[in-house]
């Protein structure tokens, strides 16, 4: 069936959303002066250390989310409430700098996820289902390329389609034999590839946060243009999938490519 006038709105913002993240331009209005410079103040090897940093939290947040988010008792969240919880974990890390990422990287995921979560929520997704949080945990993803990437390969459905089958993978697996087993391949696959992403805007939060003028005020207001940015990537990712499940994923893609 056509498309309503007020869907393909709802396609448009979603499409604005994916395609223009603009994390780096929002973080250049914190620091005030050249992004790249930014990086100069961060360690040699810091990448990675972020990588390792990255991958641990994103396993200790889906952790928690497979325990968790199942619990039907279990309400909604605010999402201006995880703003500032995530703000107040950028204090801690504002304060002491970058050996605090290691403590504070792992609780701002778990933030972020909840908030991921409550977004896909509220577009209609079931939390208990296993390809749902796996579906949040690919949020991660959104709006960061790693260094192998080319212009064909970074947009959001080149994305999409590189993560689907390790999508599918991973939740038979933890449907079949759980999460504890850590040599899952189905899952470091995932895992990996999502990180590899996710790092590239963790570097870009760090290379901020190293900045001597940020302090603790500054650590805080870097985390919360952190969070908006992967809450916006969540609201135009499960719009996305609002609208295949409504009106399917071929004539979503089609009109994706021509919307402006």
């Amino acid at each position: 069936m056509a498309m309503t006038s007020e869907d393909l709105e709802r396609l448009q913002y979603a499409r604005e959303l994916l395609e223009n993240p603009g994390l780096a331009a929002k973080l250049t209005n914190v620091i005030g002066m050249p992004f790249e410079k930014a990086f100069n103040y961060l360690p040699e090897k810091w990448s990675a250390a972020v990588q390792n940093i990255t991958r641990k939290s994103l396993r200790y947040a889906l952790t928690a989310a497979v325990k968790t988010m199942d619990r039907k008792d279990r309400k909604s969240s605010q999402n201006t409430l995880h703003k500032i919880l995530v703000a107040a974990s950028g204090v801690i890390g504002g304060a002491f700098g970058l050996p605090a990422l290691a403590l504070e990287l792992p609780a701002t995921t778990v933030i972020m996820f909840r908030s991921i979560a409550d977004i896909a929520r509220s577009e209609g997704e079931d939390l208990a289902a296993m390809e749902t949080k796996l579906a949040c945990l690919t949020v991660f993803a959104l709006g960061g390329s790693s260094g192998k990437d080319n212009s064909a390969e970074s947009g959001y459905y080149a994305l999409k389609i590189l993560l689907a089958r390790q999508v599918s993978e991973a939740a038979k697996y933890i449907v079949e034999r759980g999460i504890a087993e850590e040599a899952a391949p189905a899952l470091v696959r995932l895992l990996a590839t999502i990180a590899s992403r996710f790092g590239v805007t963790v570097s870009q939060k760090a290379a901020v946060s190293a900045v001597p003028i940020i302090g603790a005020a500054g650590g805080a207001l870097i985390n919360s243009i952190f969070m908006d940015h992967f809450q916006n990537m969540a609201r135009g990712h499960f719009i996305m999938r609002s609208l295949e499940k409504q009106y399917g994923p071929d004539e979503v893609s089609r009109l994706y490519h021509r919307v402006s």
